[in-house]
Parts: C-alpha cells; structure tokens; sequence
C-alpha cells in the first residue's frame, strides 16, 4: 500500500507513523493535492440517502462521478461541515449526519478532512467527540479538531509525507456560531498569536510546503473582503505558501501572491472560498463549487507549484416522488455527456449558467479538463 508518512510532534521531537492510502508507486518528486469545498447535510439530503426497506444510508450517489479525480489525486482533502454526532439526524441549523456521508467520502477517495468550522459544536461535546472517533475508526487523517490539549500537542500542526515531499497542513474558523468550547475539547480558532506559533511550530519540522485551510469570510459573498485579504498576507509573511478557504458557500477568487517579481513561477496561492461541494442550497452562485488541484514539485532548491486549475462541479437534485438524489456532476462531464445525464430545461440553464458564473470569475486561472473524456458509464 502506498504510504502517508505522519510526522507527530511530541516536545522538538518528531515521532514518525504509517498511514496506508492506496497501491504501491515509486516515491517522485511531485505531489499532485486536491481540495473540496463544504460537505454538508441538509435535511433534504439525509431524506434523499434513506433506504426505506433497509433502513439504511447511501451517500454513494453522491460522491459517484467526482470519485475518479478524487482517487487519482496524491492527497485529497474535503471539509466536513457537519457533525457525526449520531441520531436523530438533522440539518440546518445544528447538522448531525449519518456515518454513512464519511464512509461515502471514504470511498470516493477522500484523505482528509478538516474539521474546524462553526458547525463543529453544533451537537455538544457528545457529538464533537463521537465525529472524532467515527473519523479515526474510518481511518480518515483529520485535523482542526481536537480531544484535548495533549492530543493537539502531540498531532498539530499535522505533518504529512508522501512521494518524498513533506506537507505542514493547519486549519481554523472563525468561530462555532456562538457555541462555547466546552473543555476539554478543542476547535481552532482563529488567532493571529496562535496561528503564527503554529506556523513557528510547523517550521521545525523543516516542512517542503505549509497550507492553511481556513474557515472565513462572510457568507454569499463572492468576492474575498478586506479581512481576507489581511489575513492572508499576515499567514504567508509568517510562512504559509497556500491558504485554501471555506465557509462563504459561494466560489470565490483565487490568486497568485509573488514573492520574487523576477521570477514568475515562485508565488504563494490564495484559494479565498471553494463553495459548496455537497448541499442542498439551490440559488445561485451555491448549488455547486470548486475542486482546486495543485501539483507540487521539489527540487534542490524549492518546493514550488508546478501547475494548478479548478474543477467546476454542480449539485444535481433529481427530484423523484419520495425524495431528492443528490449527484456531484463536474460540469465537463456534463457538457461531454448531456444525453447521459438527460436533465431537464431548467436544471440545463441551471448548470450552463453556474459554468459561466464560475469562469468569469476565475478567468485568471486555468480550468482542469480531466473530464473531457471521461464518460460517466465507466464509473462504478
């Protein structure tokens, strides 16, 4: 199996484990991540999973036609933006969501989840702590959350290694929609004090590459505000080279921060807010979101992106008598396979015109086209 490397911080010494992910590859200099927005479980989403004669769930619809690019990433991250916190299932405003939505994310090939968001509390400490575990026994690697104290200073920053390139990965919200932390639990907040002594921490394990994703902005707003901007700066001079953002439910833009303006291929990224990957928001500018992916390569000298792109995905309801089936369609595969998928007129203009919305509003960057030949049959 092929090796997540997790370096444990305990004291200045480092502990080394084995997280076992996918089939064996030779070790290269490059590393290939892709991000995802907000998996969400709102009340229509948990009916439409429900199986009435097994009474069971099924998310595997869901995650169908993205788990190709998912699984062909190095290390794909996604932000749970529910708890699992067991029943009565619920969702807006105090989300509980069925296990079975992280075993789906599990199986379309999701390594990590990040976790800290203001919905992290929304079941008290019975539900922080039962997401916790059921994460662990699915052998998610996690982190913005946290037991206590000594497990966040035993695993935080979380510093991951794979294909001989060393990852700092840190996570924070801005806040729990008012909802007391209760101790000893822990959900990052936040903090410019403690963020840049995170960033301190993570630099001594002498990492190729440090990411901040972070819960932050305000809410359909789709364009980054000053705040953000602020922030951003204040993470990369503290040594962050990609911030990746959540939180706002719409895309937001994305930009390049140059650090030497001789030199156009050493820049810091800025991914403001990823929108939705999974929920049952349906205006526009949410029903969908983005699957940002870049590829890192390492040399001698520094560890810089090779290339980066987006991939645009919308969340397709099929209304059926009973309930709502809810399908996670990169637009490419749709525009390639229209007669497949046989959506209605509405859905159509619904589609084209999150497509659209997207690609002006991130014109700077290129879009992936992993699905331009890939047909949605192929998918198991």
């Amino acid at each position: 199996m092929t090796q997540i490397k997790i370096s444990i911080f305990f004291s200045v010494l480092f502990i080394s484990g084995l997280f076992n992910i996918r089939a064996a590859e030779p070790a290269t200099d490059t590393l290939s991540l892709i991000f995802a927005g907000d998996i969400m479980g709102h009340d229509t989403q948990i009916n439409g999973a429900y199986n009435a004669e097994t009474q069971s769930y099924d998310y595997e619809p869901t995650f169908r036609y993205i788990k190709p690019v998912i699984e062909d990433a190095d290390i794909a991250i996604g932000n749970l933006e529910v708890t699992l916190a067991g029943p009565p299932y619920k969702g807006y405003p105090q989300f509980s969501s069925p296990d079975e939505l992280a075993i789906a994310a599990k199986n379309a090939g999701f390594d990590i989840l990040i976790n800290a968001n203001n919905h992290a509390l929304d079941r008290g400490t019975q539900g922080f702590r039962r997401t916790l575990t059921v994460l662990d026994s699915l052998q998610f690697i996690q982190t913005g959350t946290f037991y206590d104290n000594v497990v966040r200073d035993k695993n935080y920053p979380l510093i991951i290694e794979k294909n001989s390139i060393r990852i700092a990965l840190l996570n924070y919200t801005y806040g729990t929609n008012g909802l007391r932390i209760p101790a000893p639990s822990i959900v990052n907040r936040i903090d410019t004090d403690q963020i840049r002594k995170d960033l301190e921490k993570a630099a001594l394990a002498l990492p190729d590459y440090t990411i901040v994703t972070i819960h932050w902005g305000k809410e359909y707003e789709r364009e980054e505000n000053i705040t953000q901007r602020k922030l951003a700066r204040f993470m990369m001079a503290h040594g962050a080279n990609a911030i990746i953002g959540s939180h706002p439910h719409v895309v937001q833009p994305v930009k390049a921060y140059y650090n030497n303006p001789e030199d156009s291929s050493d820049f810091n990224i800025v991914v403001y807010s990823l929108g939705n990957l999974v929920s049952n928001q349906r205006s526009r500018y949410r029903d969908g979101g983005i699957l940002f992916k870049m590829v890192l390569e390492k040399t001698s000298a520094k560890t810089k992106i090779r290339n980066h792109g987006y991939l645009p995905a919308w969340v397709y309801r099929e209304d059926l008598q009973e309930k709502s089936i809810f399908y996670i369609i990169p637009t490419s595969m749709y525009f390639n396979n229209e007669a497949f998928f046989n959506i209605s007129d509405n859905d159509k203009y619904r589609i084209n015109r999150f497509y659209r919305d997207t690609k002006q509003l991130l014109k700077n960057i290129p879009e992936d086209n992993y699905y331009l030949n890939y047909h949605p049959e192929r998918i198991k």
